[in-house]
């Protein structure tokens, strides 16, 4: 496309929400042309630059979705699943290009996305970033090439207000190493652990959550054995790496053929 790609970010009063119409508004291919928060948010009615304490931009912070998603191209949208749900039903039927990166989403929910889906362009994933795209590789790859004599522990540091757990990253992560070793995650995951839980199971992919502090995201996948430990490591240090990949997501999708999307078809991996 040549001309500029019109985003609306909802959330927008969010830590992802300002650091995406941040990076919005830094690109010389995106305009934000809408802002959207939950109906009673003390932003509603507000500009969004005078809201994030800087200069008035027009684009007033709406609690309508239906009339902010007429204008636009493509919706970038780090909420929660319950309105991740209900956008992408609204998103496809605008035609917009629908970028996820809610965490969190339940089996239904991604059935409702997937739904959604085939009248639409969804790009959902639970890390936007290039490296941690690149880790989910490695890790299958890793995985694939290992018995299960190493055991698998995906250990996640996030900030103290981060609401889910494991986190969406994680379960990539987990994802990976159990299609890497033909199993299923269901089958495999191993999250609960606590009090006298006996020995680990041969074969489970654990999972370990950190919380504390204004931490961005850190990832470790170990796989350890008798002897020795292999550690793939992702450290996130400034969420501009999630936001610059949601929006090229939203770039990408702009001329592809309705479907459900991830990251590494962004990145063509």
């Amino acid at each position: 496309m040549s001309e500029m790609t019109q985003i609306v970010v909802t959330g927008a009063s969010g830590r992802m929400g300002q650091m995406l119409i941040d990076t919005i508004n830094q690109s010389d291919r995106t305009v934000l042309c809408g802002a959207l928060e939950r109906p009673g948010h003390p932003w509603v009615g507000l500009d969004i630059g005078t809201a994030m304490g800087g200069a008035a931009t027009g684009v007033v912070v709406s609690d309508d979705p239906d009339k902010t998603f007429a204008t636009a191209h493509a919706v970038i949208d780090f909420t929660s699943p319950a309105a991740s749900v209900a956008f992408a039903i609204l998103a496809a039927q605008c035609g917009l290009v629908h970028v996820i990166g809610t965490t969190g989403l339940s089996e239904n929910d991604i059935g409702k996305i997937n739904a959604a889906a085939q009248k639409a362009i969804i790009v959902r994933a639970g890390n936007m970033s290039l490296g941690v795209n690149l880790l989910v590789q490695l890790t299958k790859k890793v995985a694939a090439a290992l018995d299960d004599d190493y055991d698998i522990e995906i250990i996640e540091a996030h900030h103290n207000q981060k609401v889910d757990a494991p986190s969406g990253t994680a379960l990539m992560l987990g994802q990976a190493a159990a299609d890497g070793r033909g199993v299923t995650l269901a089958d495999t995951a191993d999250s609960g652990r606590d009090g006298i839980t006996g020995a680990r199971k041969k074969g489970d992919i654990g999972f370990s959550a950190i919380r504390g502090g204004d931490i961005v995201g850190e990832h470790d996948v170990l796989f350890a054995t008798a002897g020795e430990r292999i550690t793939l490591r992702h450290v996130a240090s400034d969420r501009a790496v999630f936001a610059r990949g949601a929006v090229k997501a939203a770039l990408w999708g702009q001329d592809k053929a309705a479907g459900a999307y991830d990251m590494l078809d962004v990145l063509g991996l």
